[in-house]
């Protein structure tokens, strides 16, 4: 009984997660949230140089929509996972390095990749054999 609602959460933390990287990545092509007008100082200036350097926002777009698609199906989203691994942790370090405002919010979708890779652990086995 216990497996099954832990499942079930697992399933709708997975979903939710899995499209605020869809939103995400979708916005880094498409513009359709609208900058916050009281970003700390240090946050534009790193915002500007990854826009000045062109690939890089479509690289993790492309990262976001992909991996939040394959983690919100049960199959695949242990690939998902490793796919957003990286964006997470870029994210974490901009919320502990840059500006703190948004760094609860970071911690919970960091909690909610760390249960997925812990989850889909035995799937990762392979890799470090």
């Amino acid at each position: 009984m216990k497996s099954s609602i832990k499942s079930k959460v697992l399933f709708v933390l997975s979903l939710l997660f899995g499209l605020m990287f869809i939103n995400a990545g979708l916005n880094k092509f498409l513009n359709y949230m609208p900058m916050p007008g009281n970003l700390p100082e240090r946050m534009v200036k790193v915002m500007t140089a990854i826009m000045e350097i062109g690939w890089l926002l479509p690289l993790v777009g492309i990262a976001e929509i992909v991996g939040g698609l394959l983690v919100v199906i049960p199959k695949t989203r242990a690939i998902g996972a490793l796919i957003l691994f990286p964006v997470m942790v870029g994210i974490l370090l901009t919320n502990i390095v840059i500006d703190m405002s948004g760094l609860p919010i970071a911690i919970a979708f960091g909690a909610v990749l760390a249960w997925i890779i812990y989850d889909n652990k035995v799937k990762y086995l392979p890799l470090i054999k």
